[in-house]
């Protein structure tokens, strides 16, 4: 081999080293980023306890369906009648449902969002990184260059993309089950006004979206949770035992100056979509405070993951 040979390949493996040293510079990229959440969305929603919490949401809507039918099977009304706008989101829904099953949805959503909705959220959040580490999977999945804010990223994202889930699980449930057992058609929404049907399944969607954006601060807590400890139980019972004690202080009057401050307090602003015009002043709020909560204990969650020392 001629020396002219030997110098152009010394070249070019100075070239491949440079660009494996620059590859390692910038980490992995942006598509084995996708592949890792894909993987991640993947291993959550064949876990047999992701989809038995996905059974018990699709089961609120029947039960409720089944129930308001049997009670008002002799042609009375349930709940009283009254849809005004004073009485909450359930009052103000369940009562329609006789005459419209479009609102099963509504009410559905209203009866599942203060503890079913949060507490299978709290659930995955809580096992995302302590169940991993309980496993013993957790440095394993760090040796592939996904890096610890790669790896959170992706975690947090198929929280969200479970709390999208079980939302619309709930509202598809709900759906199918008032269009079976009731007659669909205009409704009267809480103001009074008539909207069409297909307005209507408009306003579903947008309020399951609004209610599956209402649980991306329990996902962010839940999360920071996750990294506090390696037991994938202990995360998800102490995640669960912050929402319903949040929800407690959140009923108790003399607390009435924290109650804006709990990311609960605004949840069933949602039924505030079903009004004509609609109220945005509490929707702004719910969605603000969810992005706050989302931020500060995405913060801390990221804080703590990556000064983690990871031995399991």
């Amino acid at each position: 081999m001629s020396r002219a040979e030997v110098s152009q390949s010394e070249v070019a493996q100075a070239e491949v080293s440079q660009t494996e040293v620059a590859r390692a510079v910038r980490g992995p990229s942006p598509l084995w980023s996708l592949g890792l959440l894909r993987s991640e969305v993947l291993i959550t929603f064949r876990r047999w306890r992701t989809l038995a919490l996905l059974g018990v949401l699709a089961a609120v809507p029947v039960l409720v369906g089944i129930a308001v039918k049997i009670e008002t099977s002799d042609g009375a009304s349930f709940g009283g009648g009254g849809g005004g706008g004073g009485g909450g989101a359930g009052p103000a829904f369940i009562s329609q449902i006789s005459n419209n099953g479009l609102f099963l949805v509504f009410t559905a959503l209203a009866a599942t969002l203060p503890f079913f909705l949060p507490m299978a959220v709290g659930v995955v959040a809580g096992d995302a990184i302590a169940g991993e580490a309980s496993a013993g999977t957790l440095r394993y999945l760090l040796v592939a260059p996904a890096g610890r804010t790669r790896l959170l990223l992706a975690k947090y994202a198929t929280v969200i993309a479970f709390c999208v889930a079980a939302t619309l699980v709930v509202a598809v449930s709900a759906l199918a089950v008032g269009a079976l057992l009731f007659p669909v058609g205009d409704l009267t929404t809480i103001s009074g006004t008539r909207i069409t049907y297909l307005e209507g399944l408009g306003r579903a969607l947008l309020i399951a979206l609004v209610v599956a954006a209402s649980l991306v601060g329990v996902a962010a807590l839940g999360l920071f949770v996750s990294t506090l400890t390696s037991s994938g139980i202990a995360a998800m019972a102490t995640t669960v035992g912050l929402l319903i004690t949040i929800q407690i202080l959140d009923q108790i009057p003399q607390l009435d100056a924290l109650h804006p401050y709990f990311f609960s307090h605004h949840w069933l602003s949602f039924a505030d979509l079903m009004r004509e015009p609609v109220y945005w002043d509490d929707l702004v709020k719910n969605l603000g405070l969810q992005a706050l909560y989302a931020a500060v204990f995405g913060s801390a969650a990221w804080a703590r993951f990556t000064a983690k020392d990871i031995t399991s």
